[in-house]
């Protein structure tokens, strides 16, 4: 509900809203700690916004919508994916992707698939390796403009 309401702050002219973190959690009824996680956790350079916070006197944050292309999308994912990646960081990815329309339903399952615990039947720690390795490859074959 946070991370829906935030986002309808956004207006088709601004690329940026200004919160204080206090008035928010005031507005949900919870703790400021629980905003600061849903900013972290939904609000990422992958997923194509930039934050600004600066603390004290309520907790003043900017939210920087970045207006990108697919392919820069998609290589600012690549370059953020460390050498290793869970399956569950995945499925982060490609909801997002989803949800900014960077990916088709099935690019999501492809990638989905290929990735899955199902199909590397390795070390957990070899697989979060090789995971990581397929999915940066899957989606450089995705950029447009290579």
């Amino acid at each position: 509900m946070i991370e829906e309401f935030i986002k309808e702050m956004f207006s088709e002219e601004e690329d940026f809203i200004e919160i204080q973190r206090n008035d928010l959690a005031e507005h949900f009824n919870c703790v400021p700690s629980q905003i600061n996680y849903v900013i972290a956790t939904r609000f990422k350079p992958a997923q194509g916004y930039y934050v600004e916070s600066k603390r004290g006197g309520g907790g003043h944050i900017t939210i920087k919508k970045v207006n990108i292309t697919k392919s820069n999308y998609l290589m600012h994912a690549i370059n953020s994916i460390d050498n290793k990646i869970t399956s569950q960081e995945v499925d982060i990815f490609i909801s997002n992707f989803l949800s900014q329309n960077i990916i088709s339903e099935t690019e999501a399952k492809l990638l989905k698939v290929a990735t899955s615990d199902n199909v590397l039947t390795i070390s957990q720690e070899d697989r979060d390796f090789l995971r990581a390795n397929i999915f940066k490859n899957m989606l450089i074959n995705l950029v447009e403009d290579r």
